[in-house]
């Protein structure tokens, strides 16, 4: 074994592979910072580029590639509070506040240095556990995995904001979005409105961007404030400093996330949906002083990076040691092991151990050199906190509208992306979590799978009495038990809670929990028709959605009550509640937003995306023309030339395209417009 493990150490310190584990690296490190991208399309843009290369080379450019973007990652989701993926999203609970406060730095150190730990410990994980970890994965079958997905849903609802009601809630209203399209039992498409663009599902990226960009960018358009409210950074290279030193100081924590990552991270399609939010919890409920989480705390940027960089090692060993890809991106790595003449499963760990050990050092100094370069930009990366909003706004549009283009390339992405982000902003300004719909999302197929495959195996509800799914049971209990006792203590000594759903709206929260009560009991009204396996999962979701929505309306219906009797008549306070909620300037925001749709059918992306900057910067910004022309062209030059050229998207088929090909002679650069 020792001798396998220092010959795959020798595999790495060859200079050509040398040479394209340090390009991996740089890929990667710009993948994970642009969001909609992440590690998965980072592969597969790559992957062409291996087929001629010997395989060290190859997965030394593919697995930098891959590790490199979970450490970046954290770019966005502390300095604009977006999360590049789905494993993200517990780092912007408190990321993003500290950046408001100043603290990008500061925050931004903590989160490189916990990754570089985290990847280290998961490739650690990952040697360790390769002749060992196959009854452990085998013990988790479809039962587990069920409950496991609950106990998923369970923490990121009820550490999501004041109210565990509504974060349940939402969870339930993220599961009946992922029940859209065809369901894996029979071909019965279910609530698609009769359209074809539903019929695969809703695509994640659309609706994370939605959810969490756009209702940021819309704070930022409409105070015209940089990202820290202050005007200032209180650090730079000392707050860089003070992060790393965090990550030191709570070694301890960051060491057990990074185990726990590891470990979530080998179950296949499961493990990075859930693994933030579980290690979040795991911080939150150890700390003695819980009042700080959502509004700022450090421990809440360690604890979910730490982890989101072990899984990468963690996720590699299904893969490898089992054929059992538990990610796109997993999945395209081990179609990279067929093509390059690796077969995964036990030759991995017999013949082919050198190089499977190699794949380990990979990992661990991906991780550690990422975070290196990272360290070494902070300063300069910080700056974005510093910008006016109005400057920030267009262009971190063009990136969340191409996020969500690369998905599918469809108008429905952008459509998608556009409603999700009207629903996200009502959702922030009337105190809704939005990080349980996004799991839930993630989630719900598998849950659905894995609960059909348990009731008809076992023929009822006899999984239950599984030890592992018992253990899990009593740590949701203890879950819900612990989060209901924190709020309460909340509320008790008077403190204000701030972050994440945790805004007082109660008009508008009236308005969506209204909405949600309506949508719960059209689903299981609707869902009637359909043949059993078909109907079950949706029914399952909308009874105990419909109680809880239920539930939320007579509290926001209390608080309305308690609000026009403050304010004496119900104009003034649906006025009160109309300002506070920035609708006013929200409404001319949405109609740029739609503009964008409406432009790009007429004249496409690449004209469309610029006019609207441009437009947007002297009309809202009141920039100079010389400045708004000179940033649209920029926009413009990344459609055509890193979009189009570079990544090779199609863009969408506008009337005027049409109409341009129709007309232009043979030759013309056609593609620099169309």
């Amino acid at each position: 074994m020792l001798e396998a493990l220092i010959s795959g150490l020798g595999l790495i310190f060859q200079w050509h592979v040398l040479a394209y584990f340090a390009l991996g690296c740089v890929i990667g490190i710009l993948m994970g910072a642009i969001p909609g991208m992440g590690g998965a399309i980072g592969l597969v843009l790559l992957l062409p580029f291996t087929f001629s290369m010997e395989p060290v080379a190859a997965f030394a450019l593919l697995l930098a590639s891959w590790a490199s973007t979970s450490t970046s990652g954290a770019i966005t989701s502390v300095l604009l509070g977006i999360p590049a993926t789905a494993a993200s999203q517990a780092t912007v609970l408190d990321g993003y506040p500290m950046a408001k406060r100043g603290e990008s730095a500061r925050a931004l150190g903590a989160a490189f240095t916990s990754s570089a730990i985290g990847g280290v410990c998961g490739a650690i994980a990952l040697g360790v556990s390769l002749p060992l970890i196959l009854p452990v994965i085998l013990a988790f079958e479809s039962p587990e995995t069920f409950m496991l997905g609950v106990l998923g849903l369970t923490m990121v609802g009820s550490l999501s904001g004041r109210s565990i009601v509504k974060g349940i809630a939402a969870a339930m209203f993220g599961l009946l979005l992922a029940m859209v399209g065809f369901p894996e039992s029979q071909a019965i498409p279910r609530y698609t409105f009769n359209t074809l663009y539903l019929l695969d599902q809703l695509p994640l990226i659309p609706v994370l961007l939605g959810l969490f960009a756009i209702p940021e960018i819309m704070e930022l358009a409409i105070k015209n404030v940089s990202i820290a409210r202050t005007g200032e950074t209180r650090d730079t290279r000392h707050g860089l400093m003070i992060g790393v030193r965090d990550a030191l100081k709570h070694w301890g924590l960051v060491l057990r996330c990074s185990v726990i990552g590891a470990y979530v991270g080998m179950l296949p399609g499961l493990g990075a949906s859930i693994v933030g939010w579980v290690t979040y919890g795991h911080a939150m409920q150890g700390a003695k002083d819980q009042s700080e989480f959502g509004q700022g705390d450090i421990r809440g940027v360690l604890a979910p990076e730490a982890a989101n960089n072990a899984l990468r090692g963690g996720a590699m060993i299904p893969t490898v040691t089992m054929g059992i890809p538990g990610s796109v991106g997993t999945a395209v790595l081990m179609g990279a092991l067929i093509m390059l003449g690796l077969r995964p499963g036990p030759s991995m760990l017999d013949s082919e151990l050198p190089m499977t050990f190699s794949f380990v050092w990979m990992i661990a100094f991906a991780s550690v050199i990422s975070t290196v370069i990272l360290l070494g930009t902070v300063k300069q990366v910080a700056k974005v906190a510093l910008l006016p909003g109005h400057m920030l706004v267009p262009g971190v549009l063009l990136f969340v509208y191409m996020g969500a283009w690369l998905g599918g390339s469809s108008m429905g992405d952008w459509v998608s992306c556009t409603f999700f982000g009207v629903v996200g902003f009502f959702m922030k300004r009337g105190g809704w979590p939005r990080p349980p719909i996004i799991l839930a999302l993630v989630l719900g197929s598998i849950l659905e799978g894995s609960f059909q495959i348990s009731t008809r195996v076992h023929q009822g509800v006899g999984w239950l009495n599984r030890p592992i799914v018992i253990l899990l049971i009593i740590i949701i209990v203890v879950t819900l038990f612990f989060a209901a006792r924190g709020i309460a203590k909340q509320k008790m000594l008077g403190k204000t809670a701030r972050g994440e759903a945790t805004e007082r709206n109660p008009a508008i929260s009236l308005l969506f929990s209204v909405t949600l009560f309506i949508l719960f009991i059209w689903a299981g009204v609707t869902s009637l028709m359909w043949p059993p396996p078909v109907r079950q999962f949706p029914l399952i979701i909308s009874i105990p959605g419909t109680v809880l929505s239920f539930m939320v309306v007579v509290q926001d219906l209390t608080l309305l009550l308690a609000a026009k009797k403050n304010t004496g008549m119900w104009r003034k306070t649906f006025r009160e509640a109309f300002e506070d909620a920035w609708l006013a300037q929200a409404l001319p925001f949405f109609g740029y937003l739609i503009s964008i749709l409406l432009l790009t059918m007429i004249v496409g992306q690449k004209l469309a995306m610029p006019l609207f900057i441009c437009a947007y910067l002297l009309r809202w910004g009141h920039y100079q023309k010389r400045f708004a022309f000179s940033y649209a062209l920029a926009g413009w030059a990344i459609l055509v030339f890193f979009y189009g050229q570079v990544m090779g998207l199609l863009f969408h088929p506008s009337y005027l395209a049409i109409w341009l090909q129709s007309v232009l002679p043979a030759g013309t650069p056609d593609w620099l417009i169309i």
